[in-house]
């Protein structure tokens, strides 16, 4: 099934992002830093006056309230803010005081001691706030101030966040590959949302970047009229420490608190992970080399980290899988990016991913298609595990849908997903696990494709070329496949693409290698028996 939407732009946001971000990237060209030396005090300034829109109305809510009581007002103090889940600011910390400092003055000491400040009188901010602004020269750091103070105090809740994300990946595309290890583009994220649907629980990504995963899960409970602060308990991990601060200002940025703390996941456990989570959340680095596995040791066996082994291959993909495996519990969601690789990977991985679905948690597949991250070109695949489908009527079967050829094209090298293509996705999955559609997201664009694919009453059917279920059986004869394109296949007439051909040849040279490699096998076993023979 091919869906190509048309791109879709709020002229307004798109102006007012842009005029920011060449005020940044001015910044970084007449600083002599990097990309990655300057991103952190970018958003930081940015979370600064996101803080004070905040921070203003707040305060004007308590002084409106004084005057119409006798009573002590604590309109300066700052647990009368933080009980709205709003950022404290002293007077020195405020955007009206920072813009009064001469550009001959010491600026960036301003900016770091306005940050100081702030975590300071909130303390879930400790440690967090970069403060580096003396690498600026002081008429460098008030352009850029004046610039941010522009973000107009109109701007809703949703608008300062999507600001924020512009940044962040703007940031990725400037930074390379390194780029992508803190951001994952928003439509992918909220695909990942919609289908393991955190209405409420424990959420844990061991690999959370920019914190993506969390913001978007606290919309989809928004989105349902909850409050995401007491229905979502936020858990992270991330190995770099500039990566866990930068997360922790995009959950405050959205009025959410989490314990996020620096560690590299595969050796360490700092939220004692296993059999606690309801919900997994990860977007991990792929095909990661030369992990230590001596020092995983203690963490193999049943009802530990790695309940299923060790796989012998020199790529960390089988481990990360099994991290989110093990950190469900018994009725956990678990939703993930992972390599195409990993889908059809032979030998030790292999017998991990039998394993996996032996145990009837491996749900849906989602194969998508090529350009959708700034950093990597090719296509990765979406996995979404569920402990609680082993008493349901989908146990045995796995839901496949190739998703390839369904995006928005938003220039000539990137893609993503429109709102109503995330949707029809999300709904089609509901169909299968039979329940019913949700278009609080995505629209009547959505219901209406959904409508023309499987009728007017939403009943799930096997579509060519977009969806399969597949049982247990179907995919054993497939070598435990979990390829979406071995059970989807392709309409009569549509192109294969160049990224279609190369993962089938990829397959087939894998398996060219295996089987030569037991042909050799074969041919000293025969080799040795002759001898024997012989010498009889």
């Amino acid at each position: 099934m091919q869906w190509i939407a048309p791109a879709e732009k709020d002229v307004a946001n798109d102006a007012l992002e842009k005029k920011l971000w060449d005020a940044a990237d001015h910044l970084r060209a007449n600083s002599g830093l990097t990309s990655q030396q300057y991103s952190t005090p970018v958003l930081g300034l940015i979370f600064l006056r996101f803080a004070e829109v905040r921070f203003t109305k707040r305060r004007a809510q308590l002084e409106k309230s004084k005057a119409s009581s006798r009573r002590a007002n604590p309109v300066d103090d700052p647990a009368a803010y933080q009980a709205e889940g709003v950022i404290y600011l002293g007077p020195k910390a405020r955007f009206e005081y920072l813009l009064t400092l001469p550009e001959g003055g010491k600026v960036g000491a301003a900016v770091n001691e306005a940050m100081r400040s702030i975590e300071k009188d909130n303390s879930q901010l400790a440690g967090v706030l970069p403060k580096t602004y003396e690498a600026f020269t002081g008429p460098l750091l008030k352009d850029l101030l004046k610039k941010i103070s522009e973000i107009p105090v109109s701007l809703d809740y949703d608008a300062f966040g999507r600001i924020y994300e512009y940044f962040l990946s703007e940031f990725a595309r400037n930074e390379g590959s390194q780029g992508g290890e803190f951001y994952t583009p928003s439509s992918i994220v909220r695909l990942l949302t919609e289908i393991i649907e955190p209405f409420h629980g424990q959420i844990l990504d061991p690999a959370c970047g920019s914190g993506g995963m969390f913001v978007q899960s606290a919309r989809f409970v928004e989105e349902h009229r909850k409050n995401p602060s007491s229905e979502l308990s936020i858990f992270g991990q991330e190995k770099v420490g500039a990566t866990v601060s930068i997360s922790r200002m995009n959950l405050a940025m959205h009025g959410l608190e989490g314990d996020v703390r620096e560690a590299i996941s595969y050796y360490d456990d700092p939220h004692k992970a296993v059999g606690k989570f309801d919900f997994v959340l990860a977007n991990p680095p792929f095909n990661v080399d030369a992990v230590d596995k001596n020092r995983l040791a203690d963490s193999v066996g049943k009802g530990r980290r790695y309940p299923f082994g060790l796989p012998k291959t020199d790529n960390a993909n089988y481990l990360w899988i099994q991290l989110f495996y093990s950190a469900l519990n018994e009725k956990g969601r678990a939703g993930f990016v992972m390599a195409n690789s990993a889908s059809d990977a032979r030998s030790s991985e292999m017998e991990v991913r039998k394993q996996l679905l032996e145990d009837n948690v491996v749900d849906v597949m989602v194969t998508v298609g090529p350009n959708m991250f700034y950093t990597v070109t090719l296509p990765c695949t979406l996995w979404f595990l569920d402990k609680g489908k082993r008493k349901k009527s989908r146990a045995g079967k796995v839901l496949f849908v190739d998703a390839r050829h369904i995006y928005r094209q938003i220039d000539r090298a990137h893609r993503d997903w429109a709102d109503s293509q995330v949707s029809f996705i999300a709904n089609l999955v509901r169909l299968y696990r039979e329940e019913e559609a949700d278009f609080t997201f995505g629209g009547h664009e959505a219901k209406a494709k959904l409508t023309e694919i499987f009728g007017k009453k939403l009943h799930y059917k096997d579509i060519l070329g977009l969806c399969k279920v597949a049982t247990l059986k179907e995919i054993e004869k497939q070598g435990w496949s979990l390829n979406s394109g071995r059970y989807v296949g392709v309409v009569a007439g549509e192109d294969e693409s160049d990224v279609d051909f190369k993962d089938k040849l990829k397959g087939l040279n894998e398996e060219l290698e295996t089987l030569t490699t037991q042909a050799h096998k074969l041919e000293k076993n025969i080799s040795s028996n002759v001898s024997e023979l012989l010498k009889a």
